[in-house]
């Protein structure tokens, strides 16, 4: 069985919290509509793994929020492809790796002190460009594309 989406978050704006949506629209080139990153050249979607949210809540000694760490997507496990150009296929969206996300310095604000580092990488989640253009729903299954030959 494949992994799926059980959170989707968008944010506005920077600094601004992140608001739960139940689809979002994806463009491909462009990003997630509604969200700050929309329109930027390569952080078009962020997505992390609930599993790796509990490793990091068992470092904190607390519960981590899936929209308190201010990543888009959040499957129900993973692990998440991280390798440059590696493909995910979310529904009916095609997403490539652009590189491991780093945790934000707004983590420690939203979640508390610690949690900056509790994210680091592995567990902090992953960047992704948009490839293709559809709708990304919760529950919507998430799959390891192959990696077209260069």
């Amino acid at each position: 069985m494949c992994p799926a989406v059980v959170a989707i978050h968008v944010a506005p704006g920077r600094r601004l919290p992140t608001k739960s949506v139940g689809s979002v629209e994806a463009e491909a080139g462009v990003g997630l509509v509604g969200d700050r990153y929309h329109g930027a050249r390569h952080r078009h979607v962020t997505v992390q793994a609930l599993d790796d949210l509990d490793a990091a809540a068992a470092v904190l000694g607390r519960p981590v929020d899936p929209g308190l760490t201010r990543r888009n997507i959040t499957l129900d496990r993973g692990p998440l492809p991280t390798r440059p150009g590696e493909r995910l296929r979310i529904g009916d969206v095609e997403l490539e790796v652009v590189r491991i996300a780093a945790p934000c310095r707004l983590l420690d604000d939203w979640l508390g002190p610690g949690a900056m580092q509790a994210l680091r990488s592995p567990r902090g989640g992953t960047v992704f460009r948009l490839l293709t253009s559809g709708t990304i729903s919760v529950g919507d299954a998430a799959t390891r594309e192959p990696v077209p030959d260069a």
